[in-house]
């Protein structure tokens, strides 16, 4: 057993993935009890993530969808909303590490449940391209899989992993950060840009070069999910699911999105067709 355990510790390192053992909750507090008690809910947050969330560098305060999400959740407990300031990949760690309590907006990809619990979907995020080149507005995924066609890709994103699973044939440039493969695009080195529906509109609205966004067929869509820490109890995961389940089937996590995108004129209606934020 000991050198089962061995061998299953260094797969995850090697998955750049730690597993914290749980803990019990401290002075047997609930987990709401331990949240009230401390007067606030930690949320990551990530700066320049529109529609997302975003902090004004005058005054500090954050906005986006998520931020609106995250008052909501702190409101229902009774707290305050306490930022964290993150990024994508650390705003699991800080989760995991007890620096934040939940962490939403993430991708379920199968290898983050190794580290933190899921809650159920709180909207349905498209897979797209971005390109400037009107004849991909057709494309499918299995068009794209082809070594005449160069996409870019944020490397270790949901973004790269679905390109790793549809487009293994495709001439694939992976860039260290999104600005990056956005600058490919840009340039003409790359034909397109993988990523997902809501950054997506806010790339093209902030920079034309980029052209349009486009949904390859068939519809590759994942669950955006709330990132828990397995050492939570019962009670604060369900209580997570049922928020999420409940403002996603009455529409309120439909209206903070729209209401994320509205700075950059974009609507309901400019979302490409098939994107759906209920389930």
């Amino acid at each position: 057993m000991t050198i089962f355990k061995a061998i299953l510790a260094a797969s995850l390192l090697a998955l750049g993935i730690t597993v914290a053992a749980p803990t019990m909750a401290q002075d047997n507090k609930s987990t709401i009890d331990q949240i009230k008690e401390r007067g606030v809910l930690r949320v990551p947050a990530i700066v320049n993530e529109d529609p997302y969330f975003n902090k004004d560098p005058r005054t500090g305060e954050w906005r986006g969808f998520v931020i609106d999400m995250a008052n909501d959740i702190a409101t229902t407990i009774g707290v305050e909303l306490e930022v964290v300031e993150s990024s994508w990949a650390n705003s699991i760690l800080d989760v995991q590490s007890g620096k934040a309590d939940i962490a939403l907006a993430l991708t379920a990809l199968p290898a983050r449940a190794l580290a933190i619990s899921f809650s159920d979907p709180t909207y349905y995020n498209s897979f797209v391209i971005v390109s400037p080149k009107p004849e991909l507005a057709n494309a499918t995924w299995a068009s794209l899989n082809d070594p005449g066609v160069t996409v870019a890709v944020d490397l270790g994103s949901a973004q790269d992993l679905i390109t790793q699973q549809y487009l293994p044939k495709a001439n694939v440039l992976r860039f260290k950060t999104r600005d990056e493969a956005i600058l490919a695009v840009a340039s003409g080195k790359a034909d397109a840009l993988i990523n997902t529906v809501l950054n997506s509109m806010v790339m093209v609205k902030r920079n034309a070069q980029l052209g349009a966004v486009y949904v390859p067929q068939p519809l590759l869509s994942s669950p955006s999910v709330i990132g828990i820490s397995y050492a939570a109890d019962e009670q604060f995961k369900s209580f997570i699911s049922a928020w999420a389940n409940y403002n996603r089937r009455v529409g309120n996590n439909q209206t903070w999105i729209v209401k994320g995108l509205a700075p950059f004129d974009i609507t309901i209606e400019d979302l490409p067709a098939g994107f759906d934020v209920g389930g």
